[in-house]
């Protein structure tokens, strides 16, 4: 990850769990749905105040739902926020999202506990 485009994120996004290197992930996923953030953001897909305006909507509604709001729960609206822009903004659309989310859910189901997870075309039924 491009810590320069870190350190600009962090800096329009004071939200984001970080300590004194910079953003702090307490799981992969975290840290990839990060970075494909970025990515999306410096080829132009959407701004750094949509970014945030649509990542406030997704906390919001999270907490409206019953969610304590105690941080661990954080990229998981970060991820909500993320799908949701990729699909406003014409990168995705929620079919495929489902399609993606579905594939990931029966190649869990099918990997040993403590092995790598990966997608293969029949988890895609």
């Amino acid at each position: 990850m491009d810590a320069t485009a870190a350190q600009r994120a962090t800096q329009a996004i004071p939200s984001i769990p970080c300590d004194a290197e910079g953003p702090v992930f307490r799981e992969p996923w975290e840290a990839q749905a990060f970075a494909i953030t970025l990515a999306l953001h410096e080829r132009g897909v959407f701004t750094w105040p949509q970014w945030a305006a649509t990542l406030s909507e997704e906390i919001k509604r999270a907490q409206a739902a019953g969610d304590p709001d105690t941080g661990e729960t954080y990229y998981h609206h970060w991820l909500a926020a993320l799908e949701r822009l990729a699909a406003q903004k014409g990168v995705t659309d929620h079919a495929m999202l489902h399609r993606y989310r579905d594939a990931w859910d029966h190649a869990a189901d099918r990997t040993p506990h403590g092995q790598p997870i990966e997608l293969r075309p029949d988890d895609f039924r």
